[in-house]
């Protein structure tokens, strides 16, 4: 970690420590000292922790982000292949949500005031990946993308707090089983074929 520029090295020193102890647990001290730097270095490159915490936020909102865009690339033209392939991604990621938790969903816990700038990376990322939703929903014909959408997401973020508190198992598995029956019951009122995963 050492080898890192010091803004590097203290974004992965405070995700580490964000994720494992919680942000409210976690000191500027503490990331000072996972990081290899000072508390001065950090108030250099960050105003404040809170500012920090939302610049690590932004990260994360930004490798989902990313899967969409991937998704996409990969799926050209086959919106209901990239729903399936955005469900693959949070299948995959979901043993690592068992160990630590979804970041949004440990910092909302932690974050109850609307105003602060972490909660709104949050909220202004969902609202962003709703959309993208509703439009891959749309694009694959279905008749009620905003609902598509809805259950889809309800879906998905429900997986996450399941693996986390363990109360389900195979979540991955279930979890796709689930989406691809959201996504051919809402398309088969249209009388279109349902065509296979691919």
């Amino acid at each position: 970690m050492a080898k890192l520029p010091p803004r590097e090295r203290i974004l992965d020193a405070a995700e580490e420590l964000f994720q494992s102890e919680g942000i409210r647990r976690v000191g500027v001290q503490a990331i000072a000292e996972r990081a290899d730097t000072t508390k001065m270095a950090i108030y250099r490159h960050f105003e404040t922790k809170d500012a920090l915490v939302a610049e690590w936020l932004r990260i994360v909102a930004a490798d989902y982000q990313a899967a969409f865009d991937r998704v996409q690339t990969e799926h050209p033209g086959r919106p209901r292949e990239q729903i399936l392939g955005l469900a693959r991604f949070i299948a995959e990621g979901l043993p690592s949500i068992s160990h630590r938790g979804c970041p949004f969903i440990n910092s909302l816990a932690e974050l109850p005031d609307r105003s602060h700038p972490a909660r709104q990376v949050i909220e202004k990322h969902k609202a962003h990946q709703t959309r993208r939703l509703v439009g891959m929903c749309a694009e694959a014909g279905l008749p009620d993308p905003e609902q598509a959408a809805a259950e889809i997401t309800f879906v998905l973020e429900g997986a996450q707090v399941s693996t986390q508190n363990g109360s389900i198992d195979q979540t991955g598995d279930r979890l796709m089983r689930i989406v691809e029956g959201i996504v051919d019951r809402h398309h088969s009122p249209v009388g279109a074929s349902r065509p296979t995963t691919g």
